[in-house]
């Protein structure tokens, strides 16, 4: 996807209802409304992928392979990353940005080498957050522009929306053996 787009996307995903940065076209299958949100990977994901720029792969991807650790909290309460983002079982496809399980381990696995970010995987969920502030953290220091932040391995991100953070922040992951 480009930086250009990538950049609009999490834009729109943050901008108040009405603003001129909220009128750029949603992703197909948005979820905008509150939490806990599903992982949305039913008959919008594939138009979401396309949108995105991104595969449908009929397997994960092997050239790259890395996982980082989301943890999403709203008004300072943790608020689940599903299991099943970016999985389609109906038609048999996987994104390179999905998750398995609900432990908040964003997998990235993908047939090319290339950088990923935190606003394609929003992207793949097909979450939308506005109306709200937003503070982005990586391995517990305050990241100043979330729309690139590059998912790296073993990274820690922490998405806060609202007012209150987290207490206390979460700043690092023990990822399972293997991962």
């Amino acid at each position: 996807m480009s930086t250009r787009r990538t950049i609009a996307l999490l834009l729109v995903s943050l901008a108040p209802a009405g603003s001129a940065a909220a009128q750029v076209a949603p992703l197909p299958g948005e979820l905008t409304g509150a939490p806990p949100w599903p992982a949305n990977n039913g008959p919008t994901l594939l138009p979401r992928l396309v949108a995105l720029g991104l595969p449908a792969l009929a397997q994960e991807g092997t050239r790259l392979h890395i996982h980082a650790h989301l943890d999403v909290f709203v008004s300072g309460r943790r608020v689940v990353v599903p299991a099943g983002i970016g999985i389609d079982r109906d038609l048999r496809f996987i994104a390179p940005l999905h998750t398995h399980d609900a432990t908040g381990i964003v997998h990235v696995e993908s047939p090319t080498v290339r950088t990923f970010t935190l606003a394609e995987f929003l992207g793949v969920w097909g979450v939308r957050f506005r109306g709200r502030p937003l503070r982005v953290f990586a391995n517990g220091r305050r990241v100043t522009s979330p729309e690139r932040l590059v998912l790296r391995a073993h990274e820690e991100i922490v998405l806060a929306f609202g007012t209150r953070l987290p207490r206390p922040l979460p700043t690092r992951y023990t990822f399972p053996p293997g991962l």
